[in-house]
């Protein structure tokens, strides 16, 4: 592995443990080089996943991008990181196993939209602006009206 401070390949590890609910092992990584310390994960891969936009573009999933854009919607949410770790290996696993290797993005973002409205709904309605890109606040007023349950006078 190579080391992501000065570029040497002889780096050496230090720690290794399960991470992710088992779904990974977690390595604490350092160089003798120049004492660098990282981290690396290592998981398993089922298939090789591309994903189809709604342009028609094509590109390679990447776990790194639906880590991202879940964690800015979880921001200063209570729930522990450990949890969005297992949410999102779950949304990979089943990505993975559906079948198909070429996913069309509206699936991801209706799998993810599925997830996050079960674990946290301020994260559900912060993911959906961006998915669905709201424009306005009418926008996120319908949308959040949607998710109210009828009261008793209507």
């Amino acid at each position: 592995m190579r080391c992501p401070f000065c570029g040497n390949l002889d780096t050496q590890v230090k720690d290794s443990r399960p991470a992710e609910d088992h779904a990974a092992i977690r390595r604490r990584r350092a160089c003798p080089a120049c004492a660098g310390r990282f981290t690396t994960y290592e998981r398993v891969q089922l298939r090789d996943l591309t994903v189809v936009k709604r342009n028609g573009r094509r590109e390679d999933f990447d776990r790194d991008k639906l880590d991202r854009s879940i964690r800015i919607s979880m921001q200063k949410r209570p729930v522990e990181p450990d949890r969005i770790d297992q949410m999102i290996s779950g949304i990979v696993r089943r990505l993975e196993s559906m079948g198909e290797t070429d996913i069309p993005s509206d699936t991801i973002g209706q799998i993810v939209m599925e997830t996050l409205a079960r674990i946290d709904t301020v994260a559900y309605v912060r993911f959906a602006s961006v998915y669905k890109n709201f424009q306005a606040a009418d926008d996120f007023e319908e949308f959040v009206q949607e998710l109210r349950p009828p009261s008793d006078d209507e």
